[in-house]
């Protein structure tokens, strides 16, 4: 009993560390843009190679959300605003099991479903570095023309 109570600790304490260190994040990510103020680091794919990642503009666009906008979160990473909800569920889920000892309850993903999302990962970030109409909508960004 003694060793599940101390491991109860321990966990909690994980949790209060990661949530003080995400919540700081999060108050970085809305006083800076990630666009302008370099505080966060460019993407190392962008940057080597001028191709964009899946996740380019993801920051810019948690950025618009917490400033409210989101049509200009859309046009940095739509993908990002689609797999959001699907984050905070899993990151609450992990929280409440480090909290209490049990999660939130866990959807069972076909391994064919994971195969599909995965999939969609790598075409959205192939179709996103094509040149060509409508492709080029999906750089960072391109939607609203900046």
């Amino acid at each position: 009993m003694k060793q599940w109570i101390e491991s109860l600790d321990g966990r909690r304490a994980l949790l209060a560390g990661l949530t003080a260190l995400a919540a700081g994040g999060l108050v970085m990510l809305r006083i800076f843009d990630p666009a302008t103020s370099g505080v966060f680091p460019p993407c190392p794919l962008h940057f080597f190679t001028g191709l964009y990642c899946p996740g380019c503009g993801s920051l810019r666009a948690l950025h618009a959300l917490m400033h409210g906008n989101l049509q200009l979160a859309w046009a940095m990473n739509p993908l990002t605003i689609l797999f959001l909800p699907y984050l905070i569920y899993g990151l609450t889920s992990e929280a409440v099991r480090l909290w209490c000892g049990c999660g939130l309850p866990q959807p069972m993903l076909s391994p064919a479903l994971i195969r599909v999302v995965f999939a969609l990962i790598v075409l959205f970030g192939i179709l996103r570095n094509i040149p060509a109409y409508p492709m080029n909508l999906l750089a960072p960004g391109a939607m609203l023309g900046l």
